[in-house]
């Protein structure tokens, strides 16, 4: 991970520990001695999701796992089992993927609305497609605020193959989309708890009905059926749009005319200036912007040694591809431009970029900017938000190492 500004909680503890000592309160500084081992501990995954690699993740949670960045790689597409997760509710009983066959969705807003059993969905069509999935909150860890949430470096992301049909074949099927309809909105399939408004936990996006036209609903990811820890047995993916619009377990697809009333939707995952409160006024997190970052060489892997480097990383401009990726060995002051490398897997999957450089001793900034198609040049600052979201400032995700 890329060191931040910030003490990593450990370090925290550890300097109240030894404030408390030099106080004379032992005791208390024993208890912090102890939070502080625990912390520094390793979390076990999740049951749901005890099949990937945990020397590749970071688990801050149970429903929040995230790719260590020199787990990474130079290979375009990432494992199943170093795939970031993040659920917004618990994931649901393992007993959906006994039969996938027979996992029910429900299609509104159509000419002749109907449930369509995946089965069914199998003989409408199908399509392949690579796609970055990425959490809206990559990157949050290095706002300065410290926004809640879980603090992302880079790892809430990954380049993933999917497998499903069409949603615009779907529609097809079913007379073509009923007038006046703005939007596709997808329920997931989450078990809700009780006792609560349903509106005020339930999983419901809304995306700009244009995104029909790439919407695929999956039952395959790199070649696999569909794990409950990624949406299985079937997930609606939206190419080029931030992961929460990528709805699990999907039971409902349904084209509305206004955007979901589910407060995920409302004010959640809004761009909300700091210090205002979230409303429905204000952008939603729907589309991804062009953003890259380097994946080695990494300040963890210890001191370089002087010579020649290989400078690599990974490049995305949400629905559209990438153009270029430049690199800078001194902070951004100056500017070379890379080699993008490995297949291209089309426009909303990543580019992986190398530049050798010779790297003397001392210390140096490296950085990458990332140019689309469209000539979207990446910025260098984050946009400033209260939820921490779209950080794809290039400051912010350069690394530093040391060469001796």
């Amino acid at each position: 991970m890329t060191p931040s500004t910030t003490l990593p909680r450990r370090h925290l503890l550890a300097a109240s520990a030894a404030a408390l000592s030099a106080a004379g309160l032992a005791s208390w500084t024993g208890a912090a001695q102890a939070q502080a081992t625990a912390a520094a501990a390793p979390k076990p995954l999740p049951g749901y999701a005890g099949w990937k690699a945990g020397n590749a993740l970071i688990v801050h949670s149970s429903s929040t796992l995230e790719t260590r960045r020199g787990a990474f790689g130079t290979s375009v597409v990432t494992p199943s089992s170093q795939l970031y997760v993040r659920n917004n509710l618990p994931a649901p009983d393992a007993a959906i993927l006994d039969d996938r066959n027979a996992w029910v969705v429900r299609v509104e807003g159509v000419k002749n609305p109907r449930e369509l059993t995946l089965a069914e969905l199998k003989t409408l069509g199908l399509e392949t497609v690579a796609t970055v999935l990425q959490c809206s909150g990559n990157g949050r860890g290095f706002f300065p605020t410290k926004p809640s949430g879980t603090p992302w470096t880079v790892g809430a992301a990954g380049c993933v193959v999917w497998s499903g049909v069409p949603v615009r074949n779907v529609v097809a099927a079913l007379g073509g989309v009923a007038s006046g309809m703005a939007y596709v909105t997808g329920t997931g399939g989450e078990k809700l708890p009780e006792g609560v408004d349903p509106l005020t936990v339930l999983v419901e996006r809304s995306v700009p009905i244009k995104a029909m036209e790439d919407a695929i609903l999956a039952w395959e990811m790199n070649g696999e059926p569909l794990s409950l820890a990624h949406g299985g047995p079937l997930r609606l993916i939206v190419p080029g749009y931030q992961g929460v619009n990528n709805i699990k377990y999907i039971k409902r697809l349904a084209f509305t005319e206004a955007q979901s009333q589910a407060r995920i939707m409302q004010h959640g995952y809004r761009m909300t200036p700091p210090g205002a409160k979230a409303s429905p006024d204000q952008p939603s997190v729907w589309e991804m912007t062009v953003k890259s970052w380097i994946n080695g060489p990494l300040p963890e892997q210890g001191p370089l040694k002087p010579g020649m480097v290989q400078v690599h990383g990974v490049a995305f401009g949400g629905t559209r591809g990438i153009k270029g990726v430049e690199v800078s060995v001194d902070g951004g002051k100056t500017w070379q431009a890379a080699q993008l490398i490995g297949p291209d897997l089309g426009r909303f999957a990543w580019r992986q970029f190398v530049l050798p450089v010779r790297l003397g001793a001392g210390t140096h900034v490296l950085a990458s900017r990332a140019t689309d198609t469209a000539g979207n040049v990446q910025p260098e600052q984050r946009e400033e938000n209260v939820g921490g979201y779209n950080n794809a400032s290039w400051a912010d995700h350069a690394v530093t190492v040391s060469v001796a």
